[in-house]
């Protein structure tokens, strides 16, 4: 299956990268030029890198630390979903009327 298609870049030779040391995308585009283009593969990269022990990507190790639901956990609950804000009322004042 192709990881990068702007220069057909397979998932075998991205895991081969990481098999040969490459522990970041940086890393993996020196060798094959995956992630330099378009940058739509660079999320796939990251997650074949994760899945094979790599460093895991700055905003996954940001969403550890903060406790923050592991977005491919189907069964956590969505951190992105806000909770309910109060509704507070606006109260007019001579100060902030318009004149």
């Amino acid at each position: 299956m192709y990881v990068c298609m702007c220069h057909a870049v397979t998932e075998d030779q991205v895991k081969k990268a990481i098999d040969g040391g490459a522990n970041t995308p940086r890393q993996i585009a020196k060798g094959c030029r995956a992630g330099t283009d378009c940058g739509s593969c660079v999320r796939r990269i990251q997650a074949l890198l994760g899945e094979h022990g790599a460093r895991p990507c700055p905003t996954a190790r940001l969403a550890a630390k903060l406790g923050l639901a592991d977005p491919e956990d189907p069964a956590a609950p969505s951190a992105l979903a806000p909770e309910a804000a109060p509704v507070v009322p606006l109260r007019v004042t001579r100060a902030n009327r318009a004149a």
